[in-house]
């Protein structure tokens, strides 16, 4: 069980909340997570990049010039790899990058990367409730009240987050805001803080807390 501060919206201690999850051996933890990320990354490539063959090249109905007698290499068609605006061999046809990683794996993965980083987590009671309408302006006030600086990246991880939350932290470049119930292993290792608010922390725990 690890236990995190809970701050209130003016960054004063209000309590305390705790997390018990399940996570991986120390000994086989690191290489869970690199799959884990690495799977993560490839599933998100689009593979659609493609290059024309020597058989999907425009022209080359005729042999360029004549066998013999001109003293250059043998030639026949302007589609050779050999030549400029010829063929790629080789090249990168549309393909799926998808790596598979079973059910339990992935959310012990997500277990692990989240009690990694209990030490940089900072709780927040009612985070945002008081706001009505968009204004960036106060989650940054914000930010910087709970010892946040604007430089570092900054995972918001709500449960429930009210509209007028949602398009505040949109112009944020460093600030990236989900679901409690969508963490994923990747958003959990990159960003340098994360905040939740209290709902969140209830919303883990159920939706992660099975083992």
């Amino acid at each position: 069980m690890a236990n995190c501060v809970v701050r209130d919206w003016q960054g004063k201690e209000s309590g305390q909340a705790s997390l018990l999850l399940k996570v991986a051996k120390e000994t086989s933890a690191a290489d869970l997570l690199q799959r884990a990320v690495v799977r993560q990354l490839a599933n998100a490539r689009q593979g659609t990049a493609s290059t024309l063959t020597r058989a999907e090249v425009a022209g080359g109905g005729r042999k360029p010039y004549k066998q013999k007698g001109t003293g250059r290499a043998r030639q026949g068609s302007i589609r050779t790899p050999l030549r400029p605006g010829g063929g790629v061999v080789f090249g990168p046809k549309p393909r799926s990058y998808e790596l598979g990683m079973n059910r339990k794996e992935r959310r012990l993965a997500l277990r692990t990367a989240l009690m990694s980083r209990i030490a940089d987590i900072v709780v927040v009671k009612g985070f945002g409730a008081d706001l009505t309408s968009p204004k960036t302006r106060e989650i940054t006030d914000a930010l910087q009240r709970f010892g946040l600086e604007a430089e570092i990246k900054v995972l918001l991880v709500l449960d429930g987050a009210s509209e007028a939350v949602k398009l505040s932290v949109r112009n944020l470049e460093k600030v990236k805001l989900i679901a409690a119930d969508q963490l994923n292993v990747f958003d959990l290792l990159n960003a340098n803080k994360l905040v939740l608010n209290e709902e969140a922390v209830a919303k883990i725990q159920e939706v992660y807390g099975d083992g």
